[in-house]
């Protein structure tokens, strides 16, 4: 870094830069934060009316309780007193951290059942505008994409844009477990796309989960495809600020908190992902093994130090991703801080050759998936640095299946 990387003239200028940046989403986009906010009645609804329901003459637990709780809970039930939860309160139970996975599973096909006739009767009401009942044709479509056999839903709340998360393997058996942490314009309509699959969350972890069978095809993997927060829609103010990250980082860290199992679990979190797992870093479970970031615009620090977390940190970056040209600082609450790429921020910088710009970074057959695979498996190794040296791998041990190198 020369000295004026760090004059002051740099600095106010890249501030400038920033907040021209920040006005140029505005115009164009507007305050998406107001714009797309709407009451997440259905699944306030199933969990007012689990709080208020019996099983067997006894009150249910608070919803809201330690998943260790509510998985002893569960564990006393009989198989007859779990079913008959999941139909009586599927959303409540398909989102429960605590409840058994499968349990969750069957409770969220229930509710997507439900959300899907919500939309085909939307889909012919008169009082509807023709854009009104097109959109509502797009999610009965997506829903019931969802509710095919074999599908695995863990998450699933049909409110506002929609929020879902689906596993890729057997969660309860994997030896090894990721996370697919998504950025901007991600929900219901956009988890899953025919035209660039692999851009789509459902599509990233589906690689991910199959590559990871190539990189170690002996080691038992499960990959979740975690879409269950409000992602900023656009390049507006939301993606600008870590308003939605913050939000979000309390999900997920929800959600690995319940996980089943003690298997490591590696974090891959793409563009404004990369902010959530920022935020997310300092409170992660200690079976977090590894943040891998693709795509970042910044995790909300200067140094990968200031995460303070003991998962090792990766980062990469495809030369065309035209996330480089986003000023890599933090003013005022917008921007989100360092180039995690950067030599001083300290990750462990991973080839991204052949990705396929900001949204190919889990396109098969390139570096970046390859690279994901082998963290993901735990076989560090193997993994390929940038540029042509070794230092990510740096004072890494050999393969490891089960825990930190």
């Amino acid at each position: 870094m020369t000295s004026f990387d760090t004059s002051p003239q740099l600095n106010v200028w890249r501030a400038l830069l920033a907040l021209a940046v920040v006005f140029v989403m505005l115009a164009t986009t507007g305050w998406t934060a107001l714009r797309h906010q709407r009451h997440p009645a259905p699944l306030q609804a199933s969990l007012s009316a689990w709080e208020h329901g019996r099983i067997a003459g006894h009150r249910l637990p608070d919803p809201q309780s330690a998943p260790a709780r509510l998985a002893r809970f569960f564990a006393s039930l009989t198989d007859g007193q779990r079913a008959s939860l999941a139909r009586r309160y599927p959303l409540a139970v398909g989102n429960m951290n605590g409840a058994p996975v499968e349990l969750r599973y069957r409770a969220n096909r229930i509710a997507l059942g439900q959300a899907r006739q919500v939309e085909v009767d939307r889909l012919h009401d008169k009082r509807l505008t023709a854009s009104g009942q097109h959109q509502a044709g797009r999610r009965m479509n997506r829903l019931e994409a969802l509710m095919r056999p074999g599908r695995k839903i863990l998450a699933f709340n049909p409110s506002g844009q929609g929020r879902v998360a689906e596993v890729f393997g057997d969660l309860r058996g994997a030896e090894r477990v990721s996370v697919v942490v998504p950025g901007v314009d991600t929900d219901l309509l956009t988890f899953q796309r025919t035209h660039r699959k692999y851009s789509a969350p459902a599509g990233m972890a589906e690689a991910l989960y199959a590559a990871e069978r190539d990189a170690g095809p002996a080691t038992r993997t499960a990959v979740i495809a975690w879409a269950d927060y409000t992602a900023p829609s656009g390049l507006g103010m939301d993606a600008a600020t870590a308003m939605r990250a913050e939000d979000g980082a309390v999900r997920l860290n929800a959600m690995l908190g319940a996980l089943p199992g003690k298997a490591p679990v590696s974090l891959f979190c793409h563009s404004y992902g990369s902010v959530v797992c920022g935020v997310a870093a300092h409170a992660l479970p200690g079976r977090v093994a590894d943040i891998a970031v693709a795509g970042s615009p910044g995790m909300r620090v200067e140094r990968a130090s200031q995460l303070h977390t003991g998962a090792r940190v990766w980062a990469m970056r495809d030369a065309d991703d035209w996330i480089q040209d986003v000023p890599y600082l933090e003013l005022g609450g917008l921007g989100h801080g360092a180039d995690p790429v950067a030599a001083g921020f300290g990750a462990r910088v991973l080839s991204a050759r052949e990705a396929k710009g900001h949204a190919g970074y889990f396109e098969p057959g390139t570096d970046s998936l390859r690279n994901f695979a082998e963290i993901g498996v735990g076989a560090y190794r193997a993994v390929s640095c940038a540029g042509e040296n070794d230092i990510c791998r740096a004072d890494l041990s050999g393969t490891t299946a089960t825990g930190r190198a």
